[in-house]
């Protein structure tokens, strides 16, 4: 359904769950945006979905790049709808053994990132008096999770975050919510999860529902979050999981 012109970013949109993102929003008419580091898989995602469909080139560690490239973006098509912070970056390695600079490398691009591209963003939606941003959290944020003590804290400061900003910005017009995934079926976790059958036993036993997640169902979440229909909604922490986060 499409009432008017709507332009979206999607950080991280032409891999895993950012791609299903992208491809979610572009089947819905909205022109979509995706920025990332590789050229080829946002070249090659650009071309398999589109003219609603573009890309620009950009390490979101080097966050002092991050106004530019919405600069960039608003004048090249006049107005900025919707953000979808889903780019991040993960760091498997017991507590222990976590060096300050691992940690810091993985909170500067799951947290300060978030941070710029939702104030720049943010600043156009204010003067717009409308607009909807959709973090991306984890499960290791409802939860604790060995061995990624980093990415924990970058996704549990993400959901703080969203509230903040709902609180700060939804006078201004602004609905910022938060989708957190659960354990959801891609090439990778699928070949984790049966390389490793007590794991996957563990994960299945607790999610109530009994199955793993399929992108699309992460996908569905953020454009429900992002459209009229939820306009009533800011602040909130969704869990798309299967019922993990509260199984036993």
């Amino acid at each position: 359904m499409t009432n008017k012109k709507r332009v979206a970013i999607v950080t991280g949109g032409a891999a895993g769950l950012g791609l299903a993102i992208t491809r979610r929003l572009v089947s819905e008419g909205i022109t979509t945006v995706m920025i990332g580091r590789n050229e080829k898989n946002l070249r090659e995602t650009a071309a398999e979905l589109g003219s609603l469909c573009s890309y620009k080139v950009l390490d979101l560690q080097q966050v002092a790049a991050i106004p530019a490239c919405v600069q960039e973006i608003v004048a090249e098509f006049g107005q900025l709808d919707i953000l979808v912070n889903n780019a991040g970056i993960n760091h498997k390695k017991p507590f222990l053994e976590v060096t300050d600079d691992e940690f810091f490398h993985v909170i500067q691009t799951n947290v300060l990132s978030v941070f710029a591209m939702s104030r720049e963003v943010a600043r156009l939606m204010a003067a717009a008096g409308s607009g909807s941003i959709v973090n991306i959290s984890s499960m290791a944020a409802q939860y604790g999770i060995p061995k990624v003590i980093a990415y924990t804290a970058a996704k549990s400061a993400i959901e703080g975050m969203t509230k903040a900003m709902a609180v700060e910005l939804s006078p201004l017009g602004i609905r910022i919510n938060c989708v957190a995934p659960g354990f959801i079926k891609t090439d990778m976790s699928s070949k984790a999860l049966d390389n490793d059958p007590e794991r996957k036993n563990k994960v299945l036993s607790r999610t109530p529902m009994g199955y793993l997640g399929l992108p699309e169902d992460i996908a569905d979440a953020v454009f429900y979050l992002s459209s009229a229909n939820a306009k009533y909604i800011t602040g909130v922490i969704m869990p798309v999981d299967g019922g993990n986060s509260v199984g036993f």
